[in-house]
């Protein structure tokens, strides 16, 4: 997880989505030009436009109220994808229909841009819950990127990327396109990438960092979250999703899935009890039959107490047999791991999820507190959550909390846990074994 962008008043947000619109994305690009001009130095600032190709036919074929859980669904795609992946200020933007906006004002390669994109597509195309049904659907991305000239305005910018994403969204099987016309560096290749990541598993070079998690009221240290990280040599850092989808091509999700619970767990073994260990799970391990099985023998081999161990899940996770997923994660909760239900609010949550699963913990994301302390609705809403959380029976967690002010109103208003920047960002197992001192 990186720093968020700064926040833009509830006005300048897109309705649907909770992104910013096109005018604030605007304003904050031209803010880092002007920024930079005063320092006298050149803005390193990289943009990505991202056009959902054919989204009409979402509406016609699914209906609107399935197209907009689409959009809702995308959104939060980018924004986590952001989180995970960019380091230093950026901004994600919804510009109109199915067009979205990711902005770095960072130092990046060309060659590390065009692979964010690529990764990024993939992730997007990703099959989507339909709301209106069981079923579930693909949308499918184009991106148009480009580098910002010196003092160039965000209008130009912009106009530079519709026009190059409109002629991609033209061509069939172009999805990334640079908007200088530039197509020398056509980035690293998915074989590359590939053998790049079979080799680091093999070199041990995954790194495990620790995210602490505290209770309210008292700020007490309950355990961390672990998230797995690569150093490229070339690209630069590279986070979990990132990571998992070169993984999915390669065929080696379940190599890399291993590696990480086994060296998350061989961190956690000698934390002081009562510390938790909380681990994502995704959907190809909760797709796969021996899934149940592998985590259990992973926790004997780490002889770390399952009672101790949290698993997260996501709703994309679910998608594929929910049923079965239920079955899976009740065998694991019937020898003591407990089950979260992590980014929850940020997209249009199946209520069924709530019914089915044996869950312990609804593990808010970051957008359902970003704006608690000054938007009255965004509190209403996150105290229906609690409310229902509690009659359930459920713990609630809290991630992205950045300020103090945060803080204070979800202890005040009885949220159980959160994580987030303000108390301590991710962190090596040696700097989180110094900090359980």
């Amino acid at each position: 997880m990186t720093a968020a962008p700064l926040p833009f008043a509830a006005l300048d947000r897109d309705a649907l989505t909770g992104l910013i619109g096109p005018e604030a994305a605007a304003v904050r690009l031209d803010g880092w030009d002007a920024k930079a001009r005063e320092s006298g130095r050149i803005a390193p600032v990289h943009v990505m436009m991202l056009g959902l190709r054919r989204f009409e036919t979402v509406n016609l074929a699914f209906g609107e109220e399935a197209g907009d859980s689409a959009l809702v669904e995308v959104a939060t795609r980018i924004q986590h994808f952001a989180q995970e992946e960019l380091e230093g200020d950026w901004l994600a933007a919804r510009l109109s229909g199915g067009n979205f906006l990711l902005a770095l004002n960072e130092s990046c390669s060309r060659e590390r841009w065009q692979w964010l994109a690529e990764t990024l597509a993939d992730l997007v195309a990703r099959p989507i819950l339909n709301t209106c049904s069981a079923g579930t659907m693909r949308l499918w991305p184009r991106i148009a990127l480009v580098r910002a000239m010196p003092g160039e305005g965000a209008d130009n910018l912009l106009a530079r990327l519709a026009e190059t994403l409109a002629r991609t969204q033209r061509q069939a099987g172009s999805r990334v396109q640079w908007a200088d016309g530039d197509m020398g560096l056509i980035g690293r290749s998915a074989q590359q990438m590939e053998a790049d990541l079979l080799g680091a598993l093999d070199r041990d070079e995954i790194e495990i960092l620790y995210q602490p998690q505290y209770a309210l009221p008292d700020d007490r240290l309950v355990g961390a979250e672990a998230l797995a990280r690569w150093q490229h040599p070339e690209l630069g850092r590279i986070g979990a999703s990132a990571l998992f989808a070169i993984a999915e091509r390669a065929d080696h999700v379940a190599q890399l899935s291993h590696h990480i619970a086994t060296r998350a767990l061989a961190g956690a073994a000698t934390w002081p009890e009562p510390l938790r260990l909380s681990l994502n799970i995704t959907p190809a391990d909760l797709a796969a039959s021996s899934f149940a099985n592998s985590i259990a023998a992973a926790v004997v081999e780490a002889d770390f107490s399952p009672d101790r161990l949290t698993l997260e899940i996501t709703e994309e996770a679910l998608l594929t047999d929910l049923d079965r997923s239920a079955s899976g994660l009740a065998k694991l909760r019937d020898i003591g791991i407990r089950i979260a239900l992590d980014d929850f609010g940020a997209g249009f949550c199946n209520f069924r999820y709530l019914k089915l699963l044996p869950l312990h913990y609804l593990k808010l994301d970051r957008v359902m507190v970003d704006d608690i302390v000054d938007d009255p609705r965004d509190l209403a809403v996150f105290r229906a959550i609690l409310t229902m959380a509690q009659a359930l029976g459920l713990k609630v967690i809290a991630e992205g909390i950045e300020n103090e002010d945060q803080r204070a109103l979800i202890a005040r208003e009885g949220c159980d846990y959160y994580q987030g920047f303000l108390r301590a960002q991710p962190m090596s197992a040696e700097d989180f074994a110094a900090l359980t001192g």
